[in-house]
């Protein structure tokens, strides 16, 4: 058309960055609300820590290993509380119980108005001396609105993560904090973080601890009428499951004498139906018990193997010989832990890539619906690592006279 102007239209990517700051900009104003009506409510002298860890149910699980060094920051005889999505309660059992656990619903809180104004209000009549970030990836309006309803004397925590879409209400949250403790490069393992941090709190250093339970604080291994290995085949992501056939031989190359237990939430097999024919074997069996229930039976099992979730850090915390099938996509933050903080049970397997530390913001296309880092693990290298952990980790068989011989596959 001769003498039309050409209107620009706006990019997906512009579109979406002006939804997030047109919601930014209401949820501050309601927040401001909020707290400008809460300061009306007269309150006693301040008293009590809050942790605030809005991670998953395996971070949970890492966490509770620091936690001791961030008990030493509070004064003596002040009450501990720790703050973490309702989603990863489940884990939680971990923690002492001195330490009061509040779950909210990070989704709920984020946009349902009434929900968001019951959790603030609830959190400000808690009236905590402190309130401590142990989050180095934060949300604005989630988390860090949290934060600010407590309206506590002190507010600390690591300066966030960079994360382009909410860059610039981050930013502006900076003032929320007294003190924001500069935790190292934007990659970087999480529990070396926490030690980090929990030394800066409270101005000591102190050796950080081994991931794992003390022998006293564990339950009884579960008893076993024959030797067994627990397989955790699963992922809240699909793409980080390696593909049925490893897990069929994985089984098909066990000895005989021992026994397979697929273990996930009771959902995992009809909601992964692939998975299903290894429950045709008449040596394996489902196990849908919960995290807490599941211990005995992980420290009874001669071996577990594990993508990298919730459990396979569990396992790994109560002393049982865990091989984890790592997707690349939490390298160098999650998995595999560093040397100096690997307990001997740990046996960590992945597919380097070039990509790798990508957070499960895959850019490649899948491969058979995997990632491409979990498609291409090397079953053969699995295979001979349970083959060896299995014979190192036998007891010695013994002949009729009852001498004991050596240890076999």
């Amino acid at each position: 058309m001769g003498g039309g102007r050409l209107i620009d239209t706006p990019s997906a990517p512009a579109i979406l960055a002006r939804i997030v700051a047109s919601q930014s900009r209401i949820l501050s104003l309601l927040d401001t609300g909020i707290r400008a009506l809460l300061r009306r409510t007269r309150r006693s002298a301040p008293r009590g820590v809050l942790l605030v860890r809005s991670g998953g149910l395996g971070d949970t699980v890492l966490f509770s290993h620091a936690l001791p060094l961030f008990l030493r920051y509070a004064r003596s005889g002040e009450p501990i509380a720790f703050l973490t999505p309702e989603a990863s309660l489940k884990t939680t059992f971990l923690l002492p119980k001195s330490v009061q656990v509040i779950g909210v619903d990070y989704r709920r809180f984020l946009r349902n108005l009434p929900y968001r104004y019951r959790v603030s209000r609830d959190l400000y009549g808690r009236n905590f001396r402190a309130v401590v970030s142990t989050d180095h990836l934060r949300h604005p309006l989630i988390d860090e609105a949290m934060i600010a309803a407590c309206m506590a004397e002190e507010t600390l925590g690591m300066a966030a993560r960079p994360w382009a879409k909410h860059d610039h209400a981050l930013r502006a949250n900076r003032r929320l904090f007294t003190r924001l403790f500069e935790s190292g490069p934007e990659r970087g393992f999480i529990y070396e973080r926490w030690i980090a941090l929990a030394g800066w709190l409270t101005g000591e250093r102190h050796p950080a601890p081994v991931p794992r339970i003390p022998e006293s604080d564990l339950p009884a291994p579960a008893p076993a009428a024959r030797p067994f290995i627990l397989l955790q085949p699963f992922s809240a992501k699909r793409q980080k499951q390696p593909p049925p056939e490893l897990f069929q031989r994985i089984i098909e190359n066990l000895p005989p004498e021992l026994d397979a237990i697929v273990t996930g939430h009771p959902s995992d097999i009809s909601d992964n139906p692939a998975y299903a024919s290894l429950l045709r074997h008449p040596n394996v069996r489902f196990d849908g018990r919960g995290f807490e229930d599941l211990v005995p039976l992980l420290r009874a099992a001669r071996l577990v193997v594990s993508v990298d979730t919730a459990l396979m850090h569990l396992a790994v915390a109560v002393g049982a010989e865990t091989v984890c099938l790592a997707s690349a996509a939490y390298v160098g933050e999650i998995v595999p832990y560093p040397g100096a903080f690997t307990p001997a049970n740990a046996h960590f397997l992945h597919h380097p890539i070039a990509c790798e530390g990508c957070r499960a913001d895959c850019r490649l296309p899948e491969e058979e619906g995997m990632y491409p880092c979990v498609a291409r693990l090397d079953g053969s290298a699995v295979l001979s690592t349970i083959a060896r952990l299995l014979a190192e980790k036998a007891p010695p068989r013994r002949e009729s006279g009852g001498r004991a011989t050596g240890a076999t596959a």
